[in-house]
Parts: structure tokens; sequence; C-alpha cells
């Protein structure tokens, strides 16, 4: 059993309150400590009270710290006992949390370059730069306290808040009751570094208790579903993180052939439970073949436990994977399937399951089906349904060489990037935006003229 404490401004704080993480055959993993209201509200004022470390100490601390994360014991386990943890608790595959591991050392390391690359061009970082004698933009904090209500899907969700660390703000996370291995170590990681107890704190809370953390903290963001998005999308402190609905769009000039293995990796590349992979594919012209093809190479992943080096599919416990089963195959209802039409569950036998990947053809682009999790959904495209389709996208990857079609992409407001030939949608790189850079929410210029 671990203990995953609070990790609060006095250090770790192991509150009466405690909830278990179970794996996913019901055996206990870890003791999670629950901090009350009254913590939470002493906690985010002590964020508030701290000192900005300098630029060049929160740099160094950082790619301190990802390393440890990635190499080293904390928390009191290793790096390798720690992605067994996450592996066997969530179901994501060992070698998924393996590559989040390294993902988030890599970010640590590159952290300068990724502020520096969302600051605009013509401002500078400090008031104290020479060139504010003659008036410049200077690039500075919107606010002192950032909270993050995480997600609990992927580990390297983590990397979204690190640039917050990097620019001074001090950061307070809740995390999923579900993952919280992956920000415990992390924070600890942090602090061990040098941030301290005062700078960043792990506030594990119940939902009631969590707007209390948004509510003492200047700026935030929390990730969730549809509900969580319309429940924040009025709040200007609030940056909501909802559902990916990723998609590929294949236009007619170009051959669908020689992408089907950008196609496979776009919808099952690390277990398929990330915002980033494909869960649309619109064709121009006939789908069929599409879709036969990528469901045949779908049918051929193996269903393996988590742990095991070739699983490559998520696993979770028989209930829920029973629900998500029902759920997917009420959401198909007068679909045509071409994959998991006898169900998505293969049952281990151990109280767990696979959650294998599904494929179902739509009629229309404008089926309200398109882009929902968990199931690869295939529709038909044409120049009359214009860019609508495509909208509310955090990644597309358009095979096409329309330029007109690229521009009409590229500039609409709801889709966050576009990929143009043949790149998978959960490709990704330091320094470039997500959904769009944090920091264009978390910063600001203002004129100094010295």
């Amino acid at each position: 059993m671990l203990f995953l404490d609070v990790l609060g401004p006095g250090g770790p704080y192991r509150s009466r309150r405690q909830e278990t993480v179970l794996d996913l055959v019901g055996d206990p993993v870890a003791a999670l400590s629950l901090a009350p209201p009254l913590y939470v509200t002493r906690a985010m004022k002590a964020l508030r009270r701290a000192p900005v470390m300098p630029l060049d100490a929160r740099i160094a601390a950082l790619a301190e710290a990802g390393r440890a994360f990635a190499t080293q014991r904390v928390a009191g386990q290793t790096a390798q006992e720690y992605q067994r943890t996450v592996s066997a608790a969530t179901g994501i595959p060992i070698t998924t949390v393996r590559g989040a591991t390294d993902g988030i050392a890599r970010a640590t390391e590159q952290i300068h370059h990724s502020v520096r690359n969302a600051r605009p061009a013509g401002a500078v970082g400090s008031w104290r730069d020479p060139l504010t004698r003659g008036g410049r933009a200077v690039w500075t904090r919107r606010g002192e306290v950032f909270a993050v209500h995480a997600a609990g899907n992927h580990p390297a969700v983590h990397q979204g808040w690190l640039d917050a660390v990097a620019l001074g703000y001090r950061v307070a996370v809740r995390p999923s009751r579900r993952e919280p291995f992956t920000p415990h170590r992390l924070v600890t990681a942090l602090r061990e570094a040098g941030f301290g107890n005062d700078r960043i704190a792990l506030l594990t809370t119940d939902h009631h208790t969590a707007d209390d953390i948004l509510r003492h903290a200047d700026l935030a963001m929390v990730y969730g579903g549809a509900d969580v998005i319309r429940k924040y999308a009025g709040d200007p402190r609030i940056l909501p993180q909802g559902p990916g609905r990723s998609k590929v769009l294949i236009t007619a000039e170009t051959d669908w052939e020689p992408v089907l293995d950008t196609l496979v990796e776009s919808v099952s590349s690390g277990g398929g439970v990330g915002c980033v992979n494909a869960t649309g594919v619109l064709v121009e012209g006939d789908p069929t073949p599409v879709a036969a093809a990528l469901a045949e190479r779908l049918a051929a992943l193996p269903s393996l436990p988590a742990s095991e080096d070739r699983a490559v599919l998520p696993v979770m416990p028989i209930g829920p994977a029973r629900r998500w089963e029902e759920g997917l195959r009420q959401r198909a209802a007068g679909t045509r399937a071409w994959l998991g039409a006898d169900g998505i569950v293969d049952d281990l036998g151990d109280g767990s399951a696979v959650l294998r990947p599904a494929v179902h053809q739509l009629d229309s682009p404008f089926a309200e089906q398109l882009g929902m999790f968990p199931c690869a959904w295939v529709a038909p495209w044409d120049r009359a349904a214009g860019i609508r389709p495509l909208r509310d996208t955090l990644v597309l990857t358009a095979v096409t060489t329309d330029a007109d079609l690229i521009d009409a992409l590229v500039a609409e407001p709801t889709i966050a990037n576009v990929y143009v030939g043949d790149h998978p949608t959960p490709w990704m790189a330091p320094g470039l935006p997500h959904d769009g850079h944090l920091a264009e929410f978390l910063m600001r210029t203002k004129t100094v003229l010295r």
C-alpha cells in the first residue's frame, strides 16, 4: 500500500479522511488522503504569500525535477515501480506510461524554449531589459496563483501545467482520484528540486471542496467532459479542457492506402485514450474501403494485460467496461458496424477486461456520433459540407493538396491544430502549442517606458 498524502505548505499531510485506490482487479493500491476545506483555504493563501523564484532558478529546478521524475526514486518509488503502479491502477498500457514518463522529462528539459516560443516576438521578459528605456512591451503574469483540476486518462496531461511553474506562478494541482500517482510524484520531485512546499501543492479533495481551490486561485485550468465545458465556459478566469474529438480528413485527390498506417496510429496510439487520438475519419467519396481497411488493422491488435510490453489497448474493470460497451451500442444504433458489432469487451478472466477498438460507418458528416469516444467513426465528406463537420477539433490531420481548403481549416477558430499530409494526430513536440500555448491564457503584455 502506498500512502499518497496531501502535499501542502507544511509538507506531507495525512488526513483522517482517506480513499482507497484500487487496481483493475479490485485490490487496494494506495490510501489517498483528502484535504478538508479549511486546509485547502490555508494552503491557497500560503501559495499566494510565497515569493517568486528567479527565472533561472525555476528553469534549472524544473529540469532537475524532470530527471528525477523519470529516473530516480521519488516518494518511495523507483521510476519502474511508479510506472507499474499507474498501469495496474488505470489499465493504461505500460509502454504508454513509460513514453509519458520520458515525455514529461523532455518537457522539463526544454521548458525555457517552450515558454519563450509563446512570448510575442516584440516583447521582453522583464522591465529591467535595456530596451524598455525607449518603451517596450513587457510580458507579465495575469495573476500569481494557478490551479489545475487534472484529468486521469493519461499521465502526459501533467505536462500541461508545467509552463505555469516556469512562468513563476505558484501552482495548486487537484489530481484525479483515478490516477493521482503521476501528479504526486511530479509535485514531490519539483519540491525536492527547489520549489519547496509553499510554491507548489497537491490538494486532493472531494468534488465539493474542489471548487474552493478554484475560488482562491487567480486563474485555473479544468479538465472534463461536455458538462465541465458548459459549467465553466462563462468564467474568464478558467480555461476548460474538454474532449479532443480529433479527426482525419482525406480528400478525393489523395490516395488513402499510403496513409493507412497513419490512420491506425491516429486511432490507437497510446492505447487510444488521449485527447489527440482520432475518433472521426472523414473521406471525400466512398468511405467504405477506408472503414473496412481500418477495421481489419485494428482487429489484429492483441488483447493483453496492461502490464505486458506488447499491450497496446486499455484495460478496465469488467463492470465499467460493460457499461462503456452498452453506451457504445446505444450510440451506434443505425450505423454500419465494421468492428465491434459483437461487443468491445474482451474479458481477461481476473475481473478486468480489454476495451477493444470499434469502427462504425456513418451516412453523413453531420451525424451526431462523429468524434465521440470510444469509437472510430468513418463518414463521407464533400465540398458542400465544408468545414462545419470539422469544427470543435483538437487535432485535424488533413490529407489533401487543396490550398484553399487548408486556408479555411487553419483559419477556423475551433480547430486547434492542423497537420497537413501524412502525420498522425497524436504527434506533438515541446515548444509547440497543444490547445494554444497555455501562456496565452496566463500572460499579457504591458508597455514599460523608462
